[in-house]
């Protein structure tokens, strides 16, 4: 197996170890981030019916024109700022934190520690 391969391999396992224990529901949906090397993406979901409740990104359109690049901590935190904002109109307070793949520091902790300020609860 090539080094990319395994590098994939071990990421899919950290992910579904996560995955084993977080699950979204209609009270407690999941907050799921994506970074990528250009931007950050992150959901909420609700895993009982299988729907995405909210989605936010640094490419989303008003996001876009007040960032700089969408994959640094700033824009994590712009995001994470701009999911809060919506989710708290939607309704929704308490979430599970889903991290994905990727450890908790960075954009992800900028990220989740917007949201927090925003009014979310994990």
């Amino acid at each position: 197996m090539n080094r990319q391969k395994l590098k994939h391999a071990q990421r899919v396992r950290r992910h579904q170890r996560l995955r084993n224990r977080i699950h979204g529901t209609a009270e407690r949906p999941r907050l799921t981030v994506y970074r990528s090397v250009k931007h950050v993406y992150a959901q909420i979901v609700n895993d009982d019916e299988g729907r995405t409740l909210l989605t936010v990104s640094s490419i989303s359109k008003d996001l876009r024109p007040t960032l700089k690049t969408g994959g640094d901590v700033k824009a994590a935190a712009a995001v994470g700022t701009k999911l809060a904002q919506a989710a708290v109109a939607a309704g929704i307070k308490k979430v599970a934190f889903d991290r994905g793949f990727g450890r908790f520091h960075g954009r992800i902790k900028a990220l989740a520690e917007a949201a927090r300020k925003g009014g979310l609860q994990f």
